[in-house]
């Protein structure tokens, strides 16, 4: 593997979850052609009872999923390194059921998530005045860091899509600001999501204004594609390593074995390649 690729694809998924296409060898091949080091593959967690099965796999392909990530990584050799890594969602009530989940296998990175658009949140929690909704999932974001579970918190700003009628990020930036802080006394990283640029409220998760509180904060940082096809693996990783330098970032995260290491972002920048087009 050349020395000078640093960066990694830290959000990825797989078939498993229902509704993502490609190979995760399709995704690595991706991460090589664009000059990434590697390739964390952190498909939706195994939840009980049915939640919200439409959208993760099922608790007894928990052990399927485990072994397509290490045939990858075989496969891949020093090419691309491939690391086991999941997408575990924080949701009251189910923190036991997580924490045995994280603790049976050698996952290298957690990422945590609040999905606000799930059916089970939405009966549990939406509430008519969409303000309410917002301060809610602000909170249960500081309570999944709280919860120490995870290294990460994925796109930390999701609820604007859900709300995007009554999105005023002046007016909410106090209630930000208030979870930032429990936030940032825990130590968990968070993730600037590119795919966002993609949804209702068209920008990456979180939006400028809590990428720079979460800076003046010294919360760490990841970057992640949260690639749900091979092409979309390290898309906009550009314009991402860019908006973080210009809010005062000088470093992304990545983790081994849930242990956090820096990269710099002026030489992560260097490295990146543009995919070839298609013929």
């Amino acid at each position: 593997m050349p020395t000078d690729h640093v960066l990694y694809e830290t959000h990825s998924h797989t078939p498993l979850c229902k509704h993502a296409v490609g190979s995760p060898s399709e995704y690595a091949e991706v991460a090589r052609a664009r000059g990434l080091r590697g390739l964390f593959v952190t498909c939706h967690n195994p939840m009980p009872d049915g939640f919200a099965s439409h959208v993760r796999m099922s608790p007894q392909q928990i052990d399927e999923y485990v072994a397509l990530v290490d045939e990858t990584r075989e496969a891949c050799g020093d090419d691309v390194d491939v690391r086991l890594g999941l997408e575990a969602d924080f949701f009251p009530g189910y923190e036991r059921w997580v924490e045995d989940q994280l603790n049976a296998l050698p996952f290298h990175y957690v990422l945590g998530s609040v999905h606000p658009q799930l059916p089970e949140y939405k009966h549990q929690f939406w509430q008519d005045d969409p303000r309410e909704n917002q301060q809610v999932y602000f909170d249960f974001l500081a309570e999944a860091a709280e919860t120490r579970l995870f290294d990460c918190l994925a796109h930390p700003d999701l609820i604007k899509n859900q709300t995007p009628c009554a999105w005023r990020p002046a007016e909410i930036m106090p209630i930000i600001c208030r979870a930032l802080d429990r936030i940032a006394a825990t130590g968990v990283a968070m993730e600037l999501n590119t795919s966002g640029a993609m949804k209702v409220v068209s920008e990456m998760n979180p939006f400028p204004g809590m990428l720079a509180e979460m800076c003046a904060r010294e919360i760490p940082v990841t970057l992640g594609a949260d690639a749900h096809e091979p092409d979309r693996v390290a898309d906009r990783f550009e314009s991402g390593l860019e908006l973080l330098a210009s809010v005062g970032y000088r470093e992304v995260s990545v983790f081994f074995e849930r242990r956090r290491q820096a990269i710099s972002i002026d030489e992560a920048l260097g490295t990146l390649r543009k995919l070839p087009l298609a013929s």
